[in-house]
């Protein structure tokens, strides 16, 4: 045992640069809560068959509306159900890439550690 009194190696160092990560952490959690209200406002349009069917969901992916143009009705059930899990794929896709977006601007210049 080398009982030098190390502790855990915490000096006014470590401490200031716990205080900086804290503070830091306060304001991704500011951003992030903006940016959740942020999302719930947002509209993403997926579409399938060129326009046939559109999908509207909120940036956090929240279903909003179905527009199924006339045409499509001519398609046959099976058809349209295609059409619509298309284009609820395409709604998904684009909200994910947007909230991974946002995320990344949020968190640009925090330098955390695993991000």
């Amino acid at each position: 045992m080398t009982g030098k009194g190390q502790g855990f190696g915490f000096g006014l160092g470590k401490m200031k640069e716990l205080a900086d990560a804290f503070k830091k952490a306060q304001q991704v959690q500011e951003g992030a809560k903006r940016l959740q209200e942020e999302l719930e406002q947002m509209e993403i349009l997926g579409e399938a068959g060129g326009g046939l069917v559109k999908v509207v969901v909120s940036g956090n992916q929240e279903p909003r509306r179905v527009e199924i143009s006339p045409d499509a009705l001519n398609e046959g059930a099976e058809v349209l159900s295609d059409l619509v899990t298309a284009a609820m794929k395409d709604a998904y896709n684009k909200s994910t890439t947007a909230m991974r977006e946002r995320m990344e601007e949020l968190t640009s210049g925090l330098e955390l550690p695993g991000f």
